[in-house]
Formats: C-alpha cells, structure tokens, sequence
C-alpha cells in the first residue's frame, strides 16, 4: 500500500483543482482532484503535503487542516492510504504561468458549488460531502472494480448505503452511488413503497400512516407511507420492500403477500439541515393487505414516531387540505384508491 497526501486548497468558496490532462499512463487522467503526492522516505503526512504544494504550485500553507484518511482498494491498481488535507492559508501567488505549466495538470480554481459537475471520481463525491457537512476527522474506505467503479465505499467502520444509478424505465445503468451524493446530485434511484390496508364500513378501506421521525433528515414529522424505503445496490425491489416492512413494522410477509399496483415518480427539490436536497426516485407500489393487529407492530424508532390508521376518503380529504402534516403525494394516494376500488 502506498503512501499520498491530496489537499483542496480554498479560496473565496473556490477550491483549486488539478485537472489530470498531461501525464501518460494516469490512473487519474482526466479526472479532476486536489494538489499532493506520495511519501518520500521519512517524511510525515504534514511534510509530504507541503512539499508536494510547494512543488505543484509554488504556494507556502500557512495553515491547513488534516481532515481524514482515505484507504483505496482496487482491482486494477495498488492500493494507497491517502491522507485528506484542506487548507485556507498560504504565501505567495499562482501566476498564470503556474497555473497552466504544472507537470501534473492544469490548475484552476473552481467555485465549491460547480464541484459536482467536474469529472470526478465516484469515491471523491463522498469525501467532498464530507468536507462541506464538516464531519471531524473520518477513516473512509472505497473500494473500486477493474473498469473503475466504485462498488462499496465504508466511514469509521461501518458500511454507507449504495444505490445503483437506473434509467426512467427501472434498469440498472451499471453505476452505483452513496446515498448522500445521491440526494446531492438529484440522481435518479429505486425505492418501494407499501401501502397497508384493512376493511373498514366507511370507504371500504382504513389506511395506515406512518409518522416519520423527527430526527429524519428529510420531511421529519411527517405523515407517509406505511413502509417505504430505497433500494440498497445488487437488491430488487421485492426483496427490499419486504426487508423495509419487517425492520420499519415488524411485520414478516411473504412475496404473494404484495400486491404490485403502479409506479410513482418524484421529483423533489429543497433543503434540509441547510444543505441542498435533491430527491429523484422511481418507486414501485405495492398493496398489503393481509390480517393486521396494531398491537403486534414493532416500530423502528430511528424511522418512525408512531403510526396511525385513517379512513381511505378521510385521510384524501386530509391530504388535498393540508389538514394533516404529511408529505403523501395525492397522485399516487389517488392510485392507491383506484387499486382499492374506492375511486
């Protein structure tokens, strides 16, 4: 395993990026990174980056902080530990001649919230979400695929959810993103969606709701859908609907227990936490219906507040007058009716 520094200089809510154009034989080439390079004998992760800044851009960092540990793991490549620096002081100036003759690339400084549209590495978009949520120091470990993919990525230990990347009709592109980047990026994804149902003498049908947790980072509070969750990377859809009922619910069904009725899309925008949020899903909607008692639910508390249940035209009419804090769609509630046969 090799030894690296890389550092994001900043400046003005700009970082200075290399773009890896000139060398031959580049794992990076094209991509666009930080400034930095591997350990000379004896030098620490400190004296590594500012040898390497001072080679690759004639700057001096006054000051900079050590931010995390990247450990890459690769088919292709050999493995590295880098070490992830960012760093807001420095000495002297990039001339211009600086910034287009350096041997590794050229240097520009780019606007922090343009970053995304860069060519980067899958792996980069975690630690750069890192960086902007400012997450204290992080051990994060990204594992790539012989053409270069990325196929799981792992902070302090514990593995984060990926999702494969899907086209408007459901199939897998072949890439596969972390969650936050995802939500960051507005990258269409796969989720499930299960409504549950009991017989009633109104409508016909009471529905049950679910009341989001209010440390959910997004619509905390909130009435929803009975269960519903993201596809995890490699799953289908089945098996991650009937994965989310038993860890949100408790309840332990079966394939044939799922009704399969409609597809919903969503598109939303906003911001959570003060970060932007960008959620694009294809979700594929299932009826459960089987013999429920309440008393049996086991809530997961991380996912959900409590639950209640709701006439099926009680709970439309509370949703189109906002009577209720929710965040249902009426289109597909409204599907939810037709499979009933209320509407």
């Amino acid at each position: 395993m090799k030894l690296t520094t890389l550092c994001y200089i900043e400046k003005d809510e700009k970082y200075l990026m290399l773009h890896r154009v000139k060398k031959e034989n580049d794992c990076n080439k094209d991509k666009w990174i930080g400034v930095g390079g591997k350990f000379e004998e004896g030098e620490s992760p400190e004296e590594c980056l500012l040898r390497e800044v001072k080679e690759e851009t004639g700057l001096t960092l006054t000051n900079y902080r050590f931010r995390g540990i990247v450990t890459f793991v690769s088919d292709e490549w050999e493995g590295e530990y880098m070490h992830l620096f960012t760093a807001d002081g420095y000495e002297g100036e990039l001339a211009e001649h600086t910034m287009a003759s350096c041997a590794e690339g050229e240097l520009v400084w780019v606007p922090k919230d343009e970053i995304e549209k860069l060519n980067l590495w899958e792996g980069d978009k975690i630690f750069f979400r890192l960086l902007d949520d400012n997450i204290p120091f992080f051990s994060l470990k990204l594992v790539y695929n012989l053409q270069g993919q990325l196929e799981s990525a792992t902070l302090n230990g514990k593995p984060m959810e990926m999702f494969d990347v899907i086209d408007e009709n459901g199939n897998k592109t072949g890439s596969i993103k972390e969650r936050g980047v995802v939500h960051r990026e507005g990258t269409l994804h796969a989720t499930a969606h299960i409504w549950i149902a009991r017989e009633n003498e109104k409508s016909g049908y009471d529905i049950l709701l679910q009341k989001r947790s209010s440390i959910k980072d997004s619509h905390p509070g909130c009435y929803d859908i009975s269960s519903a969750g993201h596809i995890c990377a490699g799953d289908s859809v089945l098996e991650s609907a009937l994965r989310e009922l038993h860890e949100e619910l408790g309840i332990d069904a079966k394939s044939e227990h799922l009704k399969e009725f409609g597809i919903q899309y969503k598109n939303y925008e906003g911001e959570f936490y003060g970060k932007p949020f960008k959620d694009r899903q294809r979700s594929i909607l299932y009826l459960y219906s089987e013999p429920l008692d309440e008393k049996d639910l086991v809530l997961q508390e991380s996912e959900i507040e409590s639950v209640i249940w709701m006439d099926y035209l009680e709970a439309l009419q509370a949703i189109r007058e906002n009577t209720i804090k929710h965040c249902i769609y009426e289109e597909e509630f409204c599907k939810l009716g037709k499979a009933l046969e209320i509407l």
